[in-house]
């Protein structure tokens, strides 16, 4: 009997490990450079797949479109076939100065903002990822001598509300470094899964710059964007070498 997953059709004869997710199915055009014997598997819906090797290691990339609740079906139905190990290789926006367009965050933590999460147990549960696997990011983002930041990230469901600028404003006086809408709902629901589960973020929104403008420009490949995204895929892809080695 087949376990064709309904959403990402894919199934457990991949027998696959270790996955990246972006968000933008087109960032998998920019994963597959990095990888050996590559073949695109399925486009379904936000679920775009291609499988490939990174140094004889078989790595899967599924892209899951906006938010938690897109995310969340992803690392439910990956779970279900069989891999162990998602790092999240996404986008947010700047909630510090010091963070700066195309740094890199290694997320330590999710403000769980978001109504995926949520869905799954209460909101006193704290949204952190595999201790090993964030490890494992440090690591590989130092020997690549990549700069990078670690800390707490805000997961939300929309852009577009009456109050962005009075929440971000809230938000960096406590500290956190950047927001995205999915960090919250990955690292939950893999830990409720036993999955380890890690999220690193491209800033492609400088400190209290216009979201809509900032994203357009990242669209059309800004530079400091492209190469914040070329090292997560890296450092990725690294830390997966690292958890396969026991390292």
């Amino acid at each position: 009997m087949s376990n064709l997953q309904p959403h990402i059709q894919l199934d457990a004869s991949l027998s696959v490990k270790y996955a990246l997710l972006p968000g933008d199915p087109a960032r998998l055009d920019r994963i597959a450079p990095f990888l050996e014997n590559v073949t695109e598997l399925s486009y379904n819906r936000e679920y775009r797949s291609l499988i490939g090797t990174y140094q004889g290691i078989k790595v899967l990339a599924l892209s899951t479109g906006i938010g938690g609740a897109s995310a969340g079906i992803a690392v439910e139905e990956l779970h279900r076939i069989g891999v162990e190990a998602m790092i999240r290789i996404g986008s947010c926006g700047s909630l510090q100065p010091k963070v700066k367009m195309g740094d890199i965050i290694l997320v330590s933590g999710a403000v769980r903002d978001d109504g995926a999460s949520k869905t799954y147990i209460d909101r006193i549960f704290p949204a952190v990822p595999d201790t090993e696997l964030l490890f494992a990011c440090a690591s590989a983002a130092k020997e690549k001598n990549i700069p990078y930041h670690t800390g707490i990230a805000r997961s939300h469901d929309s852009f577009y509300t009456d109050a962005e600028e009075a929440i971000d404003g809230f938000w960096s006086k406590k500290g956190v470094l950047g927001c995205d809408m999915e960090t919250a709902a990955l690292f939950t629901i893999g830990h409720l899964r036993g999955v380890k589960a890690a999220s690193i973020l491209n800033t492609v929104v400088a400190y209290q710059e216009d979201t809509f403008n900032s994203i357009v420009k990242y669209v059309d490949g800004e530079a400091l964007s492209m190469q914040g995204e070329r090292n997560e895929i890296l450092v990725a892809l690294e830390a997966f070498v690292r958890l396969a080695k026991g390292q």
